[in-house]
């Protein structure tokens, strides 16, 4: 039984770009399931590394920083898909070049790239695609699991989430106005991906959320891919303008009784 009801339906997927991404393990568990995936990159760089990937997809690039591409993007993808049924925005950068900094410090223009390319960028690429889009289509964005937990080493970036997550409810609300277009974020706690690896100090980070978690065990990629599938599909119609976090229970569990005991007594074993 095909119970996502995805097979022959036509998705874009923003955002791949190597084997680790969650847009690379969405697009990949869509084709198994029959779907049709239309990729989209952020430079030809990318574009010839997804391309490998996923052998005979068609994989575009576009530069969401310049309206420009993505209305241009929109013509040649239309051209060829009058519809579209649902869009993965896996879309995420911050400019740690120089760095970590305490969040006093962030430099506006690094601040408004960021919010540009992470969160605008869906505002920008729901209303390129909003008249291709089927009217019982979804969006969905990948997030992270709390935007209030104040992780030195995430810096701006939370705030930056904080409006990708707010942004939901207002285009949510603004496309119900013409369609049944329904927009949704799978909130991810820690993952082992690339782009977190640009992250100053993400790897204690990461392997200390792992110890939070209820099992004791890091979330997989997959596990996230699965939450934004199931968002894609018919099957959450009932969901809209909603955050679903993916965090394996971590978020329950800040007062673990292991991790106490190694905070507060580090002499024992």
């Amino acid at each position: 039984m095909d119970f996502l009801g995805v097979k022959g339906k036509t998705y874009i997927v923003f955002g791949v770009a190597n084997r680790k991404s969650v847009a690379f393990f969405v697009g990949k568990s869509l084709i198994e399931f029959g779907a049709e995936v239309i990729f989209v990159v952020k430079d030809d760089a990318v574009r010839q590394n997804v391309e490998k990937l996923f052998h005979g997809k068609p994989v575009y690039v576009c530069d969401v920083e310049n309206e420009e591409d993505v209305s241009a993007l929109y013509k040649v993808v239309s051209q060829n898909n009058p519809k579209i049924d649902g869009i993965l925005h896996s879309i995420a950068f911050a400019n740690f070049s120089e760095g970590l900094k305490p969040f006093h410090e962030t430099k506006k223009k690094d601040f408004l790239q960021a919010i540009d390319i992470s969160c605008f960028s869906l505002v920008s690429i729901a209303n390129a695609f909003k008249d291709t889009l089927d009217t019982n289509a979804s969006v969905v964005t990948i997030s992270i699991s709390t935007t209030t937990m104040a992780a030195e080493s995430y810096g701006y970036m939370g705030p930056v989430k904080a409006a990708l997550d707010s942004s939901l409810s207002f285009l949510a609300k603004s496309f119900s106005g013409f369609s049944n277009i329904r927009f949704n974020a799978v909130a991810a706690g820690l993952l082992k991906t690339s782009a977190s690896a640009g992250i100053p100090g993400y790897i204690e980070y990461y392997l200390y959320a792992e110890q939070l978690t209820l099992r004791k065990k890091a979330l997989a990629t997959q596990e996230v891919a699965n939450s934004a599938l199931f968002l894609l599909s018919d099957r959450s119609s009932g969901i809209n303008a909603q955050k679903i976090i993916i965090d394996a229970g971590m978020s329950t569990n800040y007062f673990d009784k292991d991790v106490m005991a190694k905070a507060m007594r580090p002499e024992k074993p």
